[in-house]
């Protein structure tokens, strides 16, 4: 019966390299694209930027004449931290976890009282998975075209963008790399035909089709800290294994590899992708007077059928002293009855999910409050209400899930997992502000308020943020006639604090939590920080 939950939180391991993506989501949305746009806190949406008003609201194509090419480069780097503290009295089954280990000599968890830290960004290459970026900030490119026939109310744009990504890797011996030691998202747009037209001289209206890849990718390190690892550990001291007697046997063996609340279990890999993943976007500008205009805009959702791989790597420990107990009488008997593991080295396999790209709204206005000085403000939601669960289905029947089941009959059968999330939508708040410093030069600056869309437990360190504002700073610069550069740094910050046993997707101790809880009874604080300098260019040709 042990094992069972623990064969139950290898696959919460499984299921919480995707749990954080949703949440990531939230963050990294409009947070690579385009300069100007950053710079006014994303309030864009009566004023939108160029070329990637492809994004922002389609019916501000109709702002561009001529043919126009424009390029962005934005650099995003980002600093992660994670301490994990033991509150007094740490233990996991009377075990006290700050005590030395005799086999070992050192701290018997090696986590508690560390301190986590990466700044390496990853991204998603499609087709391949998580591609570790050299240290430093990492560049995230867009471009796009938009062609207005001479006196046609029409103009045609097309885009290459990521309106999503965000991923990090950290070092192997991190404390930090049980939730997880690299991960990647990344949803890339790599077409987006798109065409606005002008009504009149107050109405535009725009539509485009995007043509996305999406992928999602994590590795991982596993461990199981809870009372029933405590139980084995205490049992194997009582069985004397370190003198390599097996007092029990035939019957019962215990000895065949260490195992403990705070051992390894293994080391997981699970690469997901759709490499055709269509929405749509719908926008309408209003701009009754030169001082005032109003926009909104419209994405759909995208119903995802995501499909990969999975694999684990079980410790030579661990896979060791499963076979040992099936190798005994009793324990082969009851690994019959519970459907306790084998202990092989490795299980892999395919694995899909059912994913929503949620769908998103946006509003705002433009207001010329004084020749030198343009304000906007925009609110805008995401419906991730919608993930109320993930779906997972495997290509074969495992055996952690036959374990799962007995437990879980509601959401686990031997192929297939339902994952509870409860995720909640969110309006977010932008402010823009522009100084028209002269006919050639704007200085801007935003904030943009972003809620979390995480229920407090369900808060974790893969996704080390809750709520969080965006603040920037930028300026647009008109090169020449047919050239505009636009610049901008932007800066956002999230801190996190996680008491022990709050949130069952990091550090609850019961015994039946079904998800993953690397850091069982730990208090944990984590810390964001991310700043982006972008550059665009855009010129007619």
């Amino acid at each position: 019966m042990g094992h069972n939950s623990h064969k139950r939180q290898i696959l919460g391991a499984v299921i919480a390299t995707t749990i954080s993506f949703g949440a990531q989501a939230q963050l990294a949305q409009n947070l690579t694209i385009h300069p100007k746009a950053l710079a006014l806190g994303n309030a864009v949406t009566a004023d939108p930027p160029g070329v990637m008003a492809i994004h922002y609201n389609p019916a501000g194509l109709t702002r561009l004449d001529g043919r126009q090419l424009e390029v962005n480069l934005m650099s995003v780097y980002l600093d992660i931290d994670a301490d994990f503290t033991a509150p007094e009295g740490y233990e996991i089954f009377g075990i006290d976890g700050l005590e030395t280990d005799p086999l070992t000599g050192e701290q018997r968890d090696p986590v508690a009282n560390t301190h986590s830290h990466t700044n390496n960004v990853a991204l998603y290459l499609p087709g391949y998975g998580i591609l570790r970026a050299p240290p430093g900030p990492a560049i995230a490119p867009s471009a796009g075209i938009s062609v207005n026939p001479p006196g046609s109310k029409l103009t045609f744009a097309n885009a290459f963008y990521l309106p999503l990504a965000a991923g990090f890797y950290r070092d192997k011996d991190d404390p930090g790399r049980y939730q997880p030691q690299a991960t990647a998202l990344q949803r890339t747009t790599y077409l987006s035909p798109t065409v606005g037209y002008e009504i009149n001289d107050e109405w535009s209206v725009g539509a485009g089709i995007h043509l996305s890849h999406m992928g999602i990718a994590a590795d991982q390190y596993m461990r199981a800290p809870n009372m029933l690892l405590g139980v084995a550990e205490i049992l194997q001291d009582a069985f004397n294994c370190e003198s390599g007697d097996e007092p029990l046997q035939p019957w019962l063996a215990l000895c065949g590899g260490n195992v403990g609340p705070w051992d390894d279990i293994g080391a997981l890999n699970i690469n997901v992708q759709e490499t055709l993943s269509p929405t749509y976007a719908l926008g309408v500008m209003w701009e009754p007077t030169d001082w005032f205009s109003w926009g909104a805009s419209y994405t759909s959702e995208a119903e995802m059928n995501m499909k990969g791989t999975f694999e684990i790597e079980y410790t030579d420990d661990w896979s060791g002293f499963w076979q040992s107990v099936n190798g005994s009488v009793l324990g082969a008997i009851t690994s019959a009855i519970l459907s306790l593991p084998s202990g092989a080295p490795r299980e892999a396999g395919n694995v899909s999910m059912d994913l929503v790209y949620p769908q998103h709204f946006q509003t705002g206005i433009s207001v010329d409050v004084h020749p030198k000085l343009t304000l906007n403000a925009d609110i805008g939601w995401t419906d991730y209400a919608q993930w109320d669960a993930f779906v997972f289905r495997f290509d074969r029947n495992l055996e952690f899930l036959n374990a799962a089941r007995i437990l879980s009959p509601d959401n686990a059968t031997p192929n297939t997992l339902r994952l509870p999330l409860g995720f909640k939508s969110q309006w977010n708040w932008a402010f823009g502000a522009e100084l028209h410093v002269s006919s050639r030069l704007d200085l801007r600056a935003g904030v943009e308020i972003r809620d979390s869309v995480i229920p407090d437990d369900q808060r974790q360190v893969m996704a080390p943020f809750g709520g969080a504002n965006l603040y920037s700073v930028g300026l647009g610069y008109q090169w020449d006639k047919d050239t505009e550069i636009d610049m901008n740094l932007s800066y956002l910050h999230s801190i996190e604090t996680i008491p022990a046993d709050t949130s069952c997707n990091v550090n609850c101790d019961n015994i039946t939590n079904i998800i993953y809880n690397p850091y069982a009874g730990l208090d944990i604080k984590t810390s964001l920080r991310v700043v982006m300098a972008g550059l665009s260019f855009r010129t007619k040709f």
